[in-house]
């Protein structure tokens, strides 16, 4: 095939109406609810959009131009679409796809976003640590990769780590097999969620030492192209995040970083005293940390890198976990913080399109992108399997000033038919902004879990405090 002419990084300056013969198109391989934001933030500016997904009415494929549905495991499949559809950029928004297609189709000249071995990387944990401990240089928790088919190997490369310790499945993500490991007694557990949880292959395990951190966060690292065309990295305000189970369970954001760093929202003001200079400083090596991470994985677009923060004595540390290349659950709060245009899934699609990205340059020389307010989000569980899902309470949860609702818009809850309420699915957000960060995580948890929720299966209405996850780690009690 003939190279594409977007196959390079190149400034784009013309945008036309989606169905021009020389309109702008854009192909999401898995079109979940992140997906869906890129979907929208494309439509807004007139390119044309295609989203792909092994299921029907996966919700970027609700909003998109055009759809199809294939198993994307299957390379012959993708490469059946990319040949029909002649995408200008293609985006990977899942793990499960044929990696090795998508790094053929890059040879090939195709526009693979932000490049094909970025995503080859990213959607592997052993690539991935080795790629942040060892190619970035950010230093990490101490780390083992294990076969998971092994018993014996498995028990001894916990006992190398030392609990507490945790177990991840290499080929997986949103805390799909993994396991917090605090004696013998978890192990065997571990090794078999590391199997069945995993996606693809199941036959390889990380197992990390336990970092007592006192906060994590995301950085939404955006690698994009300035004025001159030349590739720049610029930051989003860092975002503080909590997770259960591996999962993400809440997020939030704020123009003054003093708010929930280096320390959670909620112990600033109590355990703590709010600390500017030690913001200031977490600020700049998360900053640091997530421009090594993504230059060492190069090409264009939105970044989530996962880091952990801890203070001691006056100093502050931070520490790689993971990447992902593209917008990440925790930065759905980009969709209450910023301003319209300037969310994750709109930063993310000017990247990878060569549109500007305003920024402007902080007093230690790093391209900023600032939030409007404080922001917070919080997570809407389901409590059990089945189809067509419904939810009741969304006047009370939506009728406080300052919130919203965003339902992902997922048809089904796969479960064990056995176990119907043993299920973790997301299927929405509460958002909320506030008068500082701690403000705005409150008033989102208050409204999340005022929302209850059931399937055509399962018709007895189930509360969020009744789900599997959502009566840990809350500010609420």
């Amino acid at each position: 095939m003939t190279t594409n002419p977007q196959s390079k990084y190149t400034k784009r300056d013309i945008l036309t109406s989606p169905y021009q013969s020389n309109s702008c198109k854009i192909l999401l391989f898995g079109s979940g609810e992140l997906g869906r934001e890129i979907i929208i933030q494309a439509q807004r500016l007139g390119m044309k959009t295609v989203a792909v997904d092994r299921y029907e009415n996966a919700p970027a494929q609700q909003v998109a131009h055009k759809s199809h549905t294939i198993d994307m495991l299957d390379g012959d499949a993708m490469r059946h679409l990319v040949e029909l559809e002649k995408p200008d950029a293609i985006v990977c928004e899942i793990e499960a796809i044929d990696l090795n297609m998508l790094m053929e189709l890059e040879k090939e000249g195709w526009p693979v976003r932000p490049n094909a071995k970025a995503v080859w990387i990213t959607m592997n944990r052993e690539r991935s640590r080795d790629m942040i401990a060892k190619q970035a240089g950010v230093k990490t928790s101490k780390y083992v990769y294990v076969d998971t088919e092994d018993p014996a190997a498995f028990k001894n490369a916990v006992e190398k780590i030392g609990c507490p310790c945790i177990s991840k499945a290499i080929m997986s993500s949103s805390g799909h097999g993994s396991y917090s490991i605090h004696s013998k007694d978890d192990i065997e557990p571990a090794r078999l969620a590391a199997i069945k949880g995993a996606r693809g292959s199941g036959t390889r395990a990380i197992i990390e030492e336990y970092i007592d951190f006192d906060t994590e966060v995301t950085e939404l690292a955006v690698r994009h192209l300035d004025e001159n065309g030349k590739i720049v990295t610029s930051f989003p305000r860092p975002i503080g995040h909590y997770q259960l189970d591996g999962d993400y369970h809440a997020s939030w954001q704020s123009p003054d970083a003093s708010e929930y760093l280096p320390w959670k929202p909620e112990d600033i003001g109590t355990k703590f005293k709010p600390d500017e200079d030690l913001a200031k400083k977490a600020e700049k090596k998360i900053y640091d940390a997530a421009g090594k991470i993504t230059g060492a994985l190069g090409g264009l677009g939105v970044f989530g890198v996962e880091l952990f923060v801890r203070a001691r004595d006056g100093k502050v540390e931070v520490l790689g976990n993971e990447c992902s290349p593209r917008p990440h659950d925790t930065g759905m709060v980009t969709f209450m913080s910023h301003m319209i245009g300037m969310n994750e899934g709109a930063l993310h699609l000017r990247a990878i399109t060569g549109l500007p990205i305003p920024t402007r340059i902080n007093e230690d020389g790093y391209r900023v992108i600032d939030p409007l307010m404080p922001a917070s989000t919080h997570v809407i569980k389901a409590g059990c399997g089945g189809w067509d899902p419904e939810f009741r309470g969304i006047w009370n949860a939506g009728n406080t000033p300052g919130t919203n609702i965003y339902l992902f818009g997922k048809p089904n809850i796969p479960y064990d038919p056995k176990n119907p309420k043993d299920v973790h699915r997301r299927l929405g957000i509460t958002l909320a902004m506030g008068k500082d960060a701690l403000d705005a995580k409150t008033k989102a948890e208050a409204a999340a879990h005022k929302i209850e929720m059931r399937t055509r299966q399962f018709k007895k209405w189930i509360a969020q405090d009744d789900t599997l996850d959502a009566r840990k780690k809350h500010v609420l009690r």
